[in-house]
């Protein structure tokens, strides 16, 4: 397999700068999940690292060898795209089978490969079908089929599932994942869905307006986002937020309409002076007073607006002096709108920040 290494790259179409300065490195056999709103830039990355782009500045190395200026099909990698882009005139097999054709391997390699590939995704019985014969997760799993074939040592994948409807991209999503466990082959995974992104990678890397804004395992970005943008990004529902400001020599956070106690372990970071914060918490620990909570925690009364009843749970969205919040509820105990409701936030799941810069304070 390989490792991939992008160093400070940059991208610019004429004075339009895309990515200024992007460093990456993405680990043998690593499952890396690049994502971020549209625009961010992380599609025109992976294109760069495909060669389908060139890039401004900065070095590319697969496997410590640089290809800045290797032309694709010599990279030794393969790309499955959102569009699919497969031959309509060709059946699945011919599909699968055109590229090897290209390289001129040989007749019994290229049917053993095909063979093999048809195994591993299901693909037996649609071997002499064409295109317009498949439904969209089957003709996803041809797109894959065809980038396995090639035995290559960086798979790219560039959204391949937003074509796909929401039951059918759960599917998939697992598929993937256990088709990498067991070929074990490096993989670059471009998305802008942040659950893609938590469910599928080994490790995620945020970006947005072409800048790297952390990179991390999906718990370690989820419990410490470095920053508000990976904070809200990262979550559904995304987190709450409170405008506040440090009150009693430091002891106490002070927000519109309410006080908690400073965590101890923030102290230390927030100091004792009139500092302006950001206080996320997130809806999973923001809970409904009579559920309880973990740890120590602080009462927060919510007017009521919205509630959305779900099943397992109910999101209540509320008002709490001048900021809106969201939080979980108990599906039985379905609060009404219009009326307030007590909470508890829990303590130590506060996340803080410096209200100028957006930085997380580091407790």
């Amino acid at each position: 397999m390989a490792n991939v290494k992008l160093t400070h790259i940059a991208k610019s179409y004429g004075d339009v700068s895309v990515i200024e300065d992007l460093s990456l490195e993405i680990r043998d056999e690593e499952f890396m999940v690049l994502v971020g709103p549209s625009g961010c830039g992380k599609s025109t990355a992976l294109r760069m690292i495909a060669g389908l782009e060139e890039i401004t500045g900065g070095e590319i190395t697969i496997d410590d060898r640089l290809v800045n200026r290797v032309p694709p099909k010599d990279r030794d990698i393969a790309m499955v795209f959102q569009s699919y882009a497969l031959y309509p005139h060709m059946t699945v097999r011919e599909n699968l089978e055109f590229g090897l054709k290209i390289r001129k391997l040989a007749r019994t390699e290229i049917d053993r490969r095909v063979e093999d590939a048809a195994e591993i995704l299901g693909l037996q019985t649609l071997l002499d079908r064409k295109p317009k014969q498949l439904s969209g997760g089957q003709r996803q799993r041809v797109a894959v089929g065809r980038a396995i074939v090639r035995n290559p040592r960086v798979f790219l994948f560039d959204e391949p599932l937003s074509n796909l409807d929401a039951k059918l991209r759960v599917q998939m999503r697992a598929e993937i994942s256990k088709l990498q466990r067991r070929l074990k082959t490096t993989t670059i995974y471009v998305t802008h869905d942040q659950v893609e992104a938590m469910t599928m990678g080994h490790r995620i890397a945020i970006m947005k307006d072409g800048d790297l804004q952390q990179v991390g395992t999906p718990l370690e970005v989820y419990e410490t986002p470095q920053n508000v943008f990976v904070a809200t990004f990262i979550g559904t529902p995304p987190m709450n937020f409170f405008t506040a400001t440090l009150a009693d020599s430091g002891r106490k956070i002070a927000a519109s309409g309410f006080e908690l106690p400073m965590p101890e372990a923030w102290k230390q970071a927030a100091g004792n002076g009139r500092r302006e914060l950001l206080v996320g918490i997130r809806p999973e620990n923001l809970l409904d007073a009579a559920s309880g909570g973990r740890g120590p925690t602080a009462p927060l009364q919510v007017e009521v607006e919205v509630v959305e009843p779900l099943g397992h749970e109910v999101l209540v969205h509320g008002r709490v002096g001048d900021d809106m919040v969201v939080a979980k509820a108990d599906p039985h105990r379905t609060p009404e709108v219009g009326k307030p409701l007590d909470l508890v936030l829990e303590l130590d799941r506060l996340h803080l920040f410096d209200a100028e810069t957006e930085l997380r304070l580091t407790a």
